[in-house]
């Protein structure tokens, strides 16, 4: 039974009789991009996106994990030096649909001060679980972008003027970037929660099929929604646990992409191969490897602050990537040195961590003739991300027991 099904099922019950009060709906966080600064033009890797808007329209397509009576949408200014000045906004049930306009604060017009974000008013849209909306920004001035979320693994368009308003855009470029939406909450039923998925490219989805949300957190929110639980994308590609990547540090962001989302009870923590692997390479020449003792009090943060709010955190251990990003400037990403460190770090995490549960990815993926490289079934091609039956393969190890102990009935995948 999907969430709208649920809710209307509650609210008939609540009417049957007097005696019997319906469960208040709650907010819970259904979608997410964490927001990254924009790097120059001197980085290893495009933008992907102009260096600013001026009278045109920013669509992008969003797929929710669970549905809802109402939704409300999160713009971010987060890495802004100037106000971003929001000219109107809007969001549609689906490509091709009627879009309806978002509020804030009753007005279509919205300022976002630099570093900050802003919640739209709730907006009477019924959604379903794995639906697929999308939102449309408007700016009228001439707006430098500097917060962007660079792997959407979707297709966004950008169109002259404010067509916010139009089922259809005439459309004037595309990219595969992500702009000013950073989260989409929905009023779910009764009980409903997230649980948020914090990582790197891996998680990001970074060689999964474009515009087919084959992402693992996609297929893990397939499995959840049933139960009325959501699944949130905290993943950022280039991320790391102790140091800023291509976004800022998983220490940092923390309370922001994790613990600051509506309804969150779980979270899972996928981090450390770029910690593991970046140094030497082109994208930090000269910077010293991490010792294990660095990520295991990286990791132990993560979990104190997680525990001091309430929340379960469960962590994953570090897929293989043997032969990782051949051909390229990066194809000294991998070392045997490094793996070496990779399979002591999920030694430790299998064996003595302070996560609440672990899911042993590196199991999941890896070549049972070649530990240290991903299977061949799994492997995207670069060897170091997993391609969209790799992805399915990590939703499907994880066990909803120990991520939700209680919460969700014993299944298997």
């Amino acid at each position: 039974m999907n969430t709208f099904a649920r809710l209307t099922a509650t609210a008939l019950l609540a009417t049957a009789g007097t005696a019997v009060a319906a469960p208040a709906p709650t907010w819970v966080a259904s979608w997410q991009a964490s927001p990254q600064p924009v790097w120059g033009a001197d980085f290893l890797f495009p933008t992907l996106i102009p260096a600013h808007l001026e009278a045109q329209t920013f669509r992008q397509t969003a797929r929710l994990s669970l549905g809802g009576r109402q939704l409300r949408v999160r713009l971010s200014n987060t890495y802004g030096e100037q106000p971003l000045r929001i000219g109107a906004a809007s969001v549609a049930a689906g490509a091709g649909q009627q879009p309806l306009a978002l509020s804030f604060e009753g007005s279509a017009e919205t300022v976002i001060a630099p570093g900050t974000e802003r919640l739209s008013d709730p907006l009477a849209l019924a959604t379903t679980d794995l639906q697929a909306v999308q939102v449309s920004v408007y700016l009228a001035g001439r707006t430098p972008l500097r917060s962007f979320h660079w792997e959407g693994r979707q297709t966004a368009a950008v169109a002259t003027g404010d067509q916010t308003l139009a089922p259809t855009l005439a459309t004037s470029s595309t990219t595969t970037a992500r702009l000013f939406v950073s989260g989409i909450d929905v009023q779910g039923a009764a009980g409903a929660r997230s649980v948020v998925v914090i990582g790197d490219s891996i998680t990001d989805g970074a060689t999964a099929s474009l515009d087919r949300d084959q992402r693992w957190t996609d297929h893990l929110a397939a499995r959840l929604a049933p139960q009325g639980v959501a699944v949130v994308n905290a993943g950022i590609s280039g991320g790391r646990l102790l140091r800023d990547g291509m976004g800022e540090a998983a220490l940092s962001r923390f309370q922001r992409d994790v613990l600051d989302q509506p309804g969150v009870a779980s979270v899972i923590v996928l981090l450390g191969t770029n910690d593991i692997a970046w140094p030497g390479t082109a994208f930090a020449r000269s910077e010293p490897a991490p010792t294990l003792a660095e990520l295991q009090v990286g990791y132990r943060a993560l979990v104190d602050r997680a525990h001091a709010r309430g929340v379960r955190i469960v962590g994953a251990t570090l897929p293989p990537f043997a032969g990782a990003l051949p051909g390229t400037p990066l194809d000294d990403y991998y070392q045997p040195d490094k793996d070496a460190l990779r399979r002591q770090l999920n030694a430790w995490l299998r064996q003595d961590s302070p996560f609440d549960a672990v899911i042993d990815l590196d199991a999941a993926l890896r070549d049972p003739a070649d530990p240290a490289r991903m299977a061949p079934a799994f492997d995207s091609g670069d060897h170091l991300h997993p391609g969209d039956a790799g992805n399915r393969a990590m939703a499907d190890a994880v066990d909803l027991q120990a991520l939700l102990p209680g919460q969700v009935p014993v299944t298997t995948p």
